[in-house]
């Protein structure tokens, strides 16, 4: 295999470490704004609406991890397999996976392979995934968290063949206002814009940004009222967020489930019903058919906008989110 260092900078070359494969790294968070910009220092990405994933790929055999260290081999096998096949050298990537619903990746879409645990079940579901992989931390025997966002990315495209279902996650210079627009005119979730220079940070960081076009927030499940009418298994949940270690109620949602997921929502939530309230402020809902559950649940919602007293307004229900843990989930505000 030919000398990849070469084809550095000497700049960079000095900025790798050379180390054993890693046990873990924790993967770089985006902070959330909304005031988008052009910038010659930075580059923007499409922003997918699936699930993210970390690739440790040691000794020819490829393992995947949720931001949350949870194995997710059993769930989507093929992309196993796919980056299995291509390894020729250790090598950590950072991705993210994605089913496509109408040409737009679709978080809703992807519930259906969610928490599978069987590769045949997870295939036979019919749902194909792809993984846009948008980063490189470690390559063969080399850290490379310290060099600047474009070495990383170039060294990415060179390491890997991107046939499906692997993806390489193109991106445009300089001017993020126009795309943006065009981001929102196709219907994608918005774009995340990073600073072209930038070290690879394990936690949020402001040099990674991202511009939503729709509101959309990941939430707690602290309880559910009855069903009422037609509806079957339950009516809304009721949702929190963690603010200085209390749960603080934010509304409900009572749109957005199909038959399947609420029945399987309810067999879960069962499981957690407990006598009291979760959540540490005053939640509506005590002697209306309402039923407390243990907050470990989590769900993504998209709404219109948060409302002066901390409500959700227009809440539908998009998905169960099971790469985060309830206790990390926080309102996001737009720094």
């Amino acid at each position: 295999m030919t000398d990849w260092r070469k084809s550095l900078a000497e700049s960079d070359r000095k900025r790798l470490e050379k180390t054993s494969f890693p046990d873990w790294m924790d993967a770089m968070k985006a902070t959330l704004t909304d005031e988008p910009f052009s910038s010659s220092d930075w580059i923007f990405e499409p922003k997918l609406d699936g699930e993210r994933l970390l690739a440790f790929v040691h000794d020819g055999k490829a393992r995947l991890y949720s931001r949350n260290r949870k194995c997710l081999d059993d769930t989507y096998p093929e992309l196993v397999e796919a980056i299995s096949g291509q390894a020729t050298t250790d090598m950590v990537l950072d991705g993210e996976v994605v089913a496509f619903r109408d040409g737009l990746s679709s978080f809703s879409r992807l519930q259906g392979r969610l928490g599978i645990k069987d590769p045949e079940e997870a295939r036979d579901t019919g749902i194909d995934v792809s993984l846009y992989l948008f980063d490189l931390l470690y390559y063969d025997g080399q850290d490379l968290r310290a060099l600047p966002l474009t070495s990383r990315k170039q060294l990415l495209k060179e390491a890997l063949a991107f046939d499906d279902p692997l993806r390489f996650t193109s991106h445009r210079n300089e001017d993020g206002e126009s795309y943006y627009r065009e981001a929102c005119d196709r219907g994608w979730e918005g774009l995340i814009a990073k600073r072209a220079d930038s070290p690879y940070r394990s936690s949020r960081s402001r040099h990674w940004l991202k511009f939503k076009c729709v509101n959309r927030q990941e939430l707690v499940i602290g309880g559910y009222t009855d069903p009422e009418g037609e509806r079957t298994c339950f009516g809304a949940l009721l949702l929190g967020y963690y603010q200085d270690g209390d749960l603080r109620y934010a509304g409900r949602v009572g749109t957005g489930f199909d038959q399947a997921m609420l029945e399987d929502l309810h067999k879960q939530l069962k499981k957690r019903v407990r006598k009291t309230s979760p959540f540490d402020d005053s939640a509506p809902g005590e002697g209306e058919r309402t039923h407390w559950v243990t907050p470990e649940l989590v769900c993504e919602v998209g709404f219109t906008e948060w409302t002066r007293d901390g409500r959700l307004r227009h809440p539908r229900f998009l998905g169960l989110r099971e790469d985060k843990p309830a206790s990390q989930v926080r309102r996001e505000r737009p720094q």
